[in-house]
């Protein structure tokens, strides 16, 4: 069977207003081919589908990394979506990654809404 491993997972949003900011990210990180990408609502807010997709991509692709990208004014998380609280999540969510799955390196960026990312 020909191997199908990659790099990365990224999780993000859905919001499109966020897309291009996404792509250019990761068209400077991460070389063409080498991530599985996926975009929910809320991003990490629904932590267990989340889960699942990371499980698959590791099972399927033997990923060695996932990176999250929270964002600035999130409709997902609609009011409770306060900088500290989606940070809070992403933290969270890495100690929870990490549990599972000690091998995964996980980076954590906040998007601001005029592009920038902060790592967290």
């Amino acid at each position: 069977m020909e191997n199908h491993s990659c790099q990365a997972l990224v999780i993000t949003c859905i919001d499109f207003r966020f897309q291009e900011y996404i792509n250019k990210w990761i068209s400077e990180n991460l070389p063409p081919g080498s991530f599985d990408r996926v975009a929910f609502s809320g991003c990490v807010k629904n932590f267990d589908a989340i889960m699942e997709q990371i499980k698959i991509s590791k099972r399927l692709h033997d990923i060695k990394e996932v990176i999250l990208i929270n964002h600035e004014d999130c409709g997902g998380y609609g009011q409770e979506g306060t900088h500290e609280k989606q940070s809070h999540d992403l933290i969270e969510a890495t100690d929870k990654i990490k549990t599972e799955f000690p091998d995964l390196q996980v980076q954590t960026f906040y998007l601001h809404l005029d592009g920038t990312f902060e790592k967290l």
